[in-house]
């Protein structure tokens, strides 16, 4: 190890030396930034150079330094013959293809192979001639001494690419010129730890070394047999020497480079990191980069998915086809936060035609780009309308014989909704009334209902609405002459969405603001928009109608818990640098979420992570007549009445006026996310 340290201390030393000759720097930006032919010519010619000289060197050492005259044409001709199968096989061998500031192991395994091959060739050559054209033993000294010029020289070239690199990003920031290596980085630089010594770590410290915007003052990694070894000049330490690194060090910032972690392991560095009251930013997850998404070198804010540690919920491929492939579907709400999530999983099914129904005209403009850019050969309908609009309905469903309906469009903001009553009503238990009415009319095989935990024992009008919403559905699904399937399916807080605490919590931080709570012991269930949307695609294809799907969510998360690591994850201090404000329940607002009205009644189904439930209901005749007096209600706003009559179609409902529901998690953790 201390010989190869020395080596690349010689070896910056060298290109220091190179690059302070007058011109050097001019001549190598052109040579190896310019084009890649200049590149690879620049290369082709010290490789054919060095590989003759290497020959005249070889019969130099042979002939103790008097190489005889009479065989000095002949050994000429035969060098100036090898150089030019060399240079063959070293171009068909692929040596002017990589990258060198990107290269690895294929730095040495490509000139290795390159070389066995036209040495063998050429002993091939000799054994078939009579009179040898070179020596073998020529030949073996001038290969060994060709290839050690060849990947010293690729090491060169590698070095000077990182110094010019360096030498640009110091013109462009105005930095003060740095003579020591880029190994060696001014200590004004901000301190940073690499956590993950592997693969990503590596070239994630390549391109911060070339940058020279930080000093990486350590690699921390949990593998035993990388501790104590050296990468890029930089120490690998264990886990537990992370409070004394940041301590002596004065780290501002820890990157997290481990992008093939499982959900829990992620959780569990995190876990250890943020009692350091250090920034933590992450590397994109190995999905983002093999997917093209991302770089390995863009660093982001650490996920909340990532403070969560729960494992994505796999889908079954066969479930999301199945009331998709090939088929005309249409999403209503198509512009919001799930309606547009549910469009991009649903176009990677191919449809036969997806139509966008939506109310808000930038909302469909936004989808409607964002697929046809994304996938261009997706055939898309944008319908502008609103949900409790018939004819407009009816229009969409007949003139493109529509299949499969996945219904989003809802209000879903519980402060909103509780000042808004009469028209949450008439969005979310009217608008899903005629929606499921006009379908059964047009024929559609397949209605999804997104609904809400809230609406499980609800104490707001939104959660009421979505309640009626659903039995609105019980009750058309078990009627004799229904055709189509009606299913719902029950979940709550998506990491992301419009409203989320996340986003504003990440907002609220960034501008230096007190976060706010309303209550220090309210928890929630989360999970991402996409698995949101999977979970929903998948549990329409289940259901015979009439059913309640909801997911196995795992342990819900206190609210308070995720601000104080929010904050701590960013570098600040809970109570100094960033207050937590406790702000009070909202009207209808409760401290837990529960997950079905009689926790008994889940079954498993075909799916390990999604369970169905038959909730209680009423029959059509009963219900119809509840319904339509509801909606006059809500047309006269009469609130008082609107709430008197919620109360009666949902016996659970208690108005905001009650205290708030406040019970505990039902043991076997299925959560109506």
């Amino acid at each position: 190890m201390r010989i190869i340290n020395s080596f690349s201390r010689c070896l910056d030393l060298f290109v220091q030396a190179i690059l302070k000759i007058r011109g050097a720097k001019t001549f190598f930006r052109v040579c190896l930034f310019e084009a890649s032919y200049q590149r690879r010519l620049v290369l082709f010619f010290l490789d054919a150079l060095m590989t003759f000289g290497s020959i005249y060197g070889a019969l130099y050492l042979r002939f103790d330094h008097v190489i005889p005259g009479v065989q000095f044409d002949f050994y000429l001709r035969s060098a100036l013959l090898f150089t030019l199968l060399k240079a063959g096989c070293f171009y068909l061998c692929g040596m002017y293809r990589p990258l060198l500031r990107y290269s690895g192991p294929e730095l040495l395994e490509i000139p290795i192979k390159a070389t066995l091959l036209s040495d063998g060739l050429f002993l091939l050559v000799n054994a078939l001639r009579p009179l040898p054209l070179l020596p073998r033993s020529v030949q073996i000294i001038g290969a060994l001494i060709a290839l050690v010029g060849v990947i010293s020289s690729r090491l060169i070239f590698r070095r000077l690419v990182y110094q010019i690199d360096a030498i640009a990003f110091r013109a462009r920031t105005n930095k003060p010129d740095d003579s020591r290596s880029l190994l060696h980085h001014n200590y004004t630089h901000p301190r940073i730890i690499i956590y993950g010594a592997g693969r990503a770590g590596m070239l994630l410290a390549q391109s911060i070394l070339r940058g020279q915007n930080y000093h990486i003052v350590a690699f921390v990694d949990d593998e035993p047999s990388l501790i104590g070894r050296i990468a890029h000049d930089i120490k690998i330490h264990a886990a537990p020497d992370l409070p004394m690194l940041v301590e002596d060090y004065e780290v501002s910032l820890i990157l997290m480079a481990v992008p093939s972690a499982t959900p829990q392991e992620r959780r569990k560095i995190l876990q250890r990191l943020h009692p350091l009251m250090v920034e933590v930013k992450t590397i994109p997850t190995l999905e983002e980069i093999v997917l093209g998404q991302v770089s390995i070198s863009q660093t982001r804010e650490v996920d909340v998915a990532d403070l969560l540690g729960r494992e994505e919920v796999l889908p079954d491929a066969s479930l999301l086809q199945a009331n998709i492939t090939d088929k005309v579907v249409l999403v209503t709400g198509a512009g919001g936060s799930i309606g547009s999530e549910l469009c991009r999983q649903i176009a990677q099914q191919k449809p036969l035609l997806l139509v966008l129904y939506e109310v808000s005209e930038f909302a469909l403009y936004a989808i409607e780009m964002e697929l046809v850019e994304t996938y261009p050969q997706l055939k898309v309908v944008p319908f502008l309308g609103s949900i409790t609009d018939a004819d407009r309905l009816r229009q969409a469903l007949s003139v493109h014989r529509v299949e499969t309906i996945y219904h989003a469009a809802a209000y879903k903001h519980v402060p909103l909704v509780e000042a808004n009553p009469a028209q949450g009503v008439i969005n979310n238990a009217y608008g899903t009334m005629i929606t499921a009415q006009v379908a059964n009319e047009c024929r559609v095989n397949t209605f999804v209902l997104i609904s809400t935990d809230k609406a499980v024992r609800p104490t707001n009008v939104m959660g009421a609405t979505k309640r009626i919403a659903e039995l609105t559905l019980q009750a058309l699904a078990a009627k004799s002459d229904t055709h189509t399937r009606f299913i719902m399916v029950r979940f709550g807080n998506v990491l992301g969405s419009s409203g989320s605490v996340v986003p504003r919590f990440r907002r609220q931080i960034a501008e230096r603001r007190p976060i706010t709570i309303t209550h220090p012991d309210i928890t929630r269930y989360f999970m991402s928009i996409p698995e949101a949307a999977r979970l929903v695609i998948q549990a329409g294809a289940m259901g015979n109608g009439g059913e309640v799907f909801l997911l196995n969510m795992g342990e819900p998360v206190r609210i308070y818990d995720l601000a104080i690591q929010m904050i701590e994850l960013s570098g600040l201090q809970p109570g100094q640098d960033i207050e937590i404000q406790i702000t009070g329940l909202r009207p209808g607002e409760k401290l837990y979420e529960e997950l079905l009205i009689n926790s008994d009644n889940a079954i498993e189904t075909r799916h390990p992570k999604i369970f169905a439930a038959r909730e209680s209901m009423l029959p059509w005749t009963e219900l119809e007549g509840v319904l339509h007096q509801l909606f006059r209600v809500a047309q006269s706003n009469n609130i008082q009445e609107l709430k008197r009559t919620l109360k009666t179609l949902v016996p659970e409902y208690k108005a905001p006026n009650h205290p708030p529901v406040a019970k505990p998690i039902v043991s076997q953790n299925i959560a109506v996310v």
